[in-house]
């Protein structure tokens, strides 16, 4: 199917059903309840969900396949938003041509700073890829204010009179794709239960989807196996006559055209950009995202951009009064001793939880999330062939040893 075997065609269409479903996964406890605090099915944290998972999906084609660990895949992210809000505040506020212009000057700056940057290797590819992503920065945060705005960045205004929209004068344009609002939401009550169904998650979770299946026939294809070789031993391979650098500049580039597309959606989803986007934090952080879920993997970086930024957006907005609120059947010294313990992993804490998860994945699980997720697999399967007698040795007795005459 579309090119797939039958293992990555499930793997698609499990990854398809939980992104168009994911308003009823996310949202398992009943508006209202004390665990409510844990819902993550409103439309913004779903978006950044499903964007930062192309990031991460884009950067380990470059750090998965090749090895090649870049501190500057922002500098891409920045870029294609800045494209994007150029393209909506000068020529129309349709969401598509921003995207793929996105793409457009994110990839045309990967093409500058992989030929540069992949003149060397290790550690100090790495840091031409930090400094370049900080030069960036510093551009945009000041040089080069008049084109991003500076500190404040740009947003559309009242004053933006694209040329493919009729505004009425004074009016601020809406990002929307063929006159249908990306802000548009759809609610429906199911009890206790209230889902909600965004019309910019959709359109985000399609690019995704798209970006997923691109990896896949990517990982898969000669192209793919190159790129493992270049990981595996790249002076041998160089011995053999083969040039590795056009296959490393083509993954730089390619990453950083995925990396423009997060951009362009960040955009679609939000008309504002800022120079942050390019700081180095944001760089650390898709490093993050993929090996926390699984470098080298193919759902491994999704999974770690879903979990980071759901602790990022949940754990960070538990505070002592909800804390309170849970212990509160415990005795009162007790109650304030636990709050006590609690209170530095939470709210502003949040990045400490992260870090231990961090720590505790990298020790326990080299392989991230989806390591432990085969763990789990591998565990459940031996369980079932014990219980079906395929691992009791009495259902399979050993042959009476030979004896000679």
């Amino acid at each position: 199917m579309l090119g797939l075997n039958s293992k990555d065609t499930s793997l698609l269409l499990v990854v398809a059903a939980l992104t168009m479903l994911a308003p009823f996964i996310l949202n398992p406890f009943p508006e209202g309840s004390e665990l409510a605090q844990f819902n993550a099915g409103y439309p913004d944290l779903m978006q950044r969900f499903v964007i930062f998972g192309i990031f991460a999906i884009g950067f380990n084609i470059l750090f998965g396949l090749t090895g090649y660990l870049s501190f500057g895949h922002a500098a891409f992210l920045g870029v294609g938003s800045y494209g994007a809000i150029w393209m909506m505040k000068l020529v129309t506020l349709n969401v598509i041509p921003a995207i793929i212009m996105a793409v457009i000057f994110a990839g045309l700056f990967a093409v500058v700073v992989g030929y540069i940057s992949l003149r060397r290797s290790g550690i100090y590819f790495s840091i031409l890829t930090l400094a370049f992503a900080q030069m960036s920065y510093a551009l945009a945060y000041s040089v080069l204010t008049p084109i991003t705005g500076g500190e404040t960045g740009l947003q559309l205004k009242s004053t933006d009179n694209p040329i493919f929209n009729n505004l009425a004068e004074g009016e601020i344009g809406r990002a929307s794709l063929f006159g249908m609002d990306m802000r548009t939401s759809f609610e429906l009550e199911a009890g206790a239960w209230l889902f909600t169904f965004n019309v910019g998650y959709y359109i985000a979770a399609v690019f995704m989807l798209l970006a997923f299946y691109m990896s896949i026939r990517i990982f898969r294809s000669p192209f793919g196996m190159m790129l493992r070789a270049v990981k595996s031993n790249q002076n041998r391979l160089s011995y053999t006559g083969l040039n590795a650098k056009p296959y490393t500049l083509a993954a730089f580039v390619i990453s950083g055209m995925y990396a423009g597309l997060a951009g362009g959606l960040l955009v679609a989803m939000d008309t504002q950009v800022g120079p942050e986007r390019m700081f180095w934090t944001a760089s650390g952080e898709v490093v993050l995202m993929t090996i926390l879920g699984g470098a080298g993997t193919l759902i491994g970086p999704v999974l770690g951009a879903g979990m980071i930024k759901y602790m990022e957006n949940i754990i960070s907005k538990i505070n002592d009064n909800i804390l309170h609120q849970w212990f509160a059947w415990m005795p009162d010294g007790l109650e304030d001793f636990t709050v006590f313990l609690i209170h530095p992993f939470i709210g502003k804490g949040w990045h400490l939880t992260l870090g231990i998860v961090f720590m505790l994945v990298v020790i326990f699980l080299p392989g991230g999330l989806v390591e432990g997720g085969q763990r789990i697999g591998r565990m459940l399967k031996g369980r079932k062939k014990t219980s079906g007698g395929d691992g009791d040795p009495e259902h399979h007795p050993k042959p009476a040893p030979h004896v000679a005459e």
